[in-house]
């Protein structure tokens, strides 16, 4: 696995370039016959691939552009590692080499595989004519096993020696390792496991083959008799046949029957481990999972929460606009209502004056009828007293008095309905400029109540946003704390599952060791027995090579010496014989009694030394499980803290923007009021003196203080 995917695991991005690293760890695995790493705890792994340089061919004996083509291909950092193109143009992919290296490679392993089988079946096949016989195998027959075991192992070494002419470095040198491997491995097996048995009258159909459905693997058996002598190989003839049959009819297999045994128990082994690994694979995804539907959810949440704040604040705009558009219809109203009650009380008052004048008229008319009767009969009294004057004179005299009187009453008339009419004129425009005054009154109050309105209005709004903001943050701080408390919720389950699965692997780890310790201590006293048979053997052949020269030496004495000592002598020659026999038999006895104590003295110590090492090995491997552990909860918590900061400095940041934001509305808005209010009393006063000057024009004077008593146009 490559670093960016482990680390994707948190991060969740990586490219296609993690099939290259894949490339360079097939590479390693084919030349080491395991991948880097392979004895350790897969999580302990994980940790070491995404924490230590990359892993590096450990053997010398690979070539230099083998060497530098899986440096290539193990770049720990994704941009630096090449491209499939890049790699292309490699020189170890450029290189020559034969056209048939893989194919002659399967076919020699093949071959060899098949005699292995051969031998499984042999062995097996003397194993079942023994039982089915109810007898012993004759020292003549087990000799001739022995003889066809020799032969055929001479033939395997053989075949598999021709293998190391092949020039092929990374392909060759692992399938011939993995062909000795099965080699050794078969002649490892007292007895084959899978083995399929036809009897039928005490005979046995030796052409058996074995299907394990579970696991898709084919193993089959060489066809033969139930003759448990050796037969004579085939010809090539015979054998092309026999492989064109079974090429066409089963699948050839390059696995011995005892390997594949052997790796479906290790496969049911591993199958624990494997389903602990997938767990935890599950596991992360399943914690990224639900991390991102937390997310998903907490944003629709917020968008939620913002798309009702939103519409809130437009009910609220929408509203304040009704309001406003409802006040001023009313002012509108008001004003037209205002302007027919004045016009109403302008005609009243014009009616009354009217009223007044007309019957200030009629009196005046009146007393001047009375005074001119009155001056009338004194005149006519007067020149009836005045008998002197004719009578003609007295009527023009009369007669011009008259038109004198009337002449007055007249002038007196028309100077009273000219009094009249600049009395209505004035009171009229008087009452006008009452009207305009009282309408600039009105438009003030409106103008101050519109402006009062929407201050209200704006001071509300500014309380709901400080509102929304205040509970906006509240969200947001919630929805923090719940994906924080998630996100450590979940490492600490993590952690715990990892400390449980290092566990179980320390736990099968020593397990697995102390079952090793078990073998070896059953398997020492074949090993001493072996040891101690080797010790006989050489003190047999000591004995004979002393006696060999014990019968040299006898023979040269007699010879040199005269017949009558020839007693004495042989007599000396036999004791000192003894002697050394002697000394060889304690020589043996204590080789044997040093050999058992130094070979359990070497087997405790090995066993402890293996203990020590694997304990070792284990608590460095928790140490470091517990220190990546701390590094990430130490990264996330320090993440928490840096995604408090941010949200404190966001939330801060939005509430100095809403209040300079409030600032700014309320400074326009009472530049508004002032400006509104000051064109208005500007537009009024302007009014105003337009109407004084046009009064002024109009000879009316100063109307502010304009004050008419009833009397006034008489």
């Amino acid at each position: 696995m490559a670093p960016e995917v482990i680390l994707a695991m948190d991060e969740g991005k990586y490219d296609g370039k993690v099939d290259i690293w894949s490339l360079g760890i097939t590479c390693i695995e084919l030349a080491e016959r395991k991948p880097p790493l392979f004895n350790m705890n897969a999580m302990s792994a994980l940790y070491h691939i995404a924490q230590n340089d990359s892993p590096t061919l450990q053997s010398r004996e690979w070539t230099d552009s083998f060497r530098r083509f899986v440096d290539y291909c193990l770049h720990k950092i994704p941009q630096e590692r090449p491209a499939a193109v890049e790699l292309l143009q490699h020189d170890f992919i450029r290189r020559e080499r034969p056209p048939r290296v893989l194919i002659d490679l399967i076919q020699r392993t093949k071959d060899a595989v098949r005699e292995l089988d051969n031998l499984q079946y042999r062995k097996m096949k003397k194993i079942l004519f023994q039982e089915t016989r109810n007898g012993p195998l004759n020292e003549s027959q087990e000799e001739e096993e022995d003889s066809e075991h020799g032969s055929n192992l001479n033939r395997e070494v053989d075949s598999l020696g021709s293998i190391h002419s092949i020039p092929s470095v990374s392909v060759s040198t692992g399938s011939r390792s993995s062909s000795v491997n099965s080699i050794q491995e078969a002649m490892d097996e007292s007895s084959p496991e899978l083995v399929m048995m036809q009897e039928d009258e005490g005979t046995v159909n030796s052409s058996s083959s074995m299907v394990h459905k579970k696991d898709h693997v084919f193993v089959r058996d060489e066809a033969g008799h139930g003759d448990p002598r050796p037969e004579p190989r085939p010809t090539q003839s015979v054998q092309s046949r026999a492989l064109h049959y079974r090429n066409r009819e089963r699948f050839a297999t390059i696995k011995s029957a005892s390997l594949v045994t052997r790796q479906i128990h290790e496969h049911e082994q591993e199958n624990e481990l494997r389903e602990q690994m997938s767990g935890y694979k599950r596991m992360r995804r399943q914690h990224q999972k639900q991390l991102i539907a937390l997310e998903n959810k907490l944003k629709a949440e917020m968008d939620e929460h913002r798309l009702k704040l939103q519409k809130e604040v437009e009910t609220h705009a929408n509203n304040s606009s009704i309001e406003l558009e409802k006040l001023a219809k009313k002012q509108v109203a008001t004003i037209e209502k205002e302007a027919k009650v004045a016009a109403a009380d302008e005609k009243k008052f014009q009616q009354q004056i009217l009223a007044q004048q007309k019957k200030d008229l009629t009196t005046f008319l009146e007393s001047q009828k009375k005074q001119y009767k009155i001056c009338k009969e004194k005149i006519k009294e007067e020149m009836n007293e005045d008998h002197s004057t004719p009578k003609k004179e007295k009527q023009e005299r009369i007669s011009k008095h008259k038109e004198n009187l009337q002449h007055t009453q007249a002038e007196e008339e028309a100077h009273l309905l000219t009094q009249q009419r600049l009395y209505y004129d004035r009171n009229c425009r008087f009452f006008k400029r009452k009207i305009m005054i009282k309408r600039h009154e009105v438009e003030q109050q409106n103008i101050r109540e519109e402006l009062n309105k929407k201050r209200t209005q704006k001071e509300m709004e500014h309380a709901m946003l400080i509102r929304h903001d205040e509970s906006t943050r509240e969200l947001e701080y919630r929805q923090l704390h719940t994906l924080q408390k998630l996100r450590m919720d979940l490492i600490r389950l993590q952690h715990q599952t990892e400390l449980e699965n290092q566990l179980e692997y320390n736990k099968r780890r020593e397990r697995e060791l102390h079952r090793k310790h078990v073998m070896e201590l059953r398997q020492q006293p074949k090993n001493l027995k072996a040891m101690e048979m080797q010790i006989k053997k050489q003190f047999q052949d000591t004995c004979k090579v002393q006696t060999k020269q014990y019968k040299a030496l006898k023979n040269h004495q007699l010879e040199v010496t005269p017949k009558n000592e020839h007693k004495t002598i042989l007599k000396t020659l036999k004791d000192e014989q003894t002697r050394k026999l002697a000394i060889l038999a304690e020589q043996y006895e204590q080789s044997i009694n040093e050999m058992m104590a130094s070979q359990a003295l070497r087997l405790d110590e090995a066993q402890e030394a293996e203990c020590q090492a694997l304990r070792l090995q284990l608590q460095q491997e928790m140490e470091l499980l517990n220190a990546y552990q701390s590094k990430i909860k130490m990264q996330t918590e320090a993440q928490h803290e840096r995604e408090l900061q941010k949200l404190e400095q966001r939330v801060s940041l939005r509430r100095a923007h809403l209040e300079q934001k409030i600032e700014e509305e309320l400074a326009a808005l009472q530049k508004e009021r002032s400006e509104r209010i000051k064109i208005l009393l500007e537009r009024q006063e302007r009014e105003t003196e337009t109407f004084d000057m046009e009064s002024l024009r109009m000879g009316f004077g100063n109307l502010v203080t304009l004050d008419f008593p009833k009397e006034d146009y008489r």
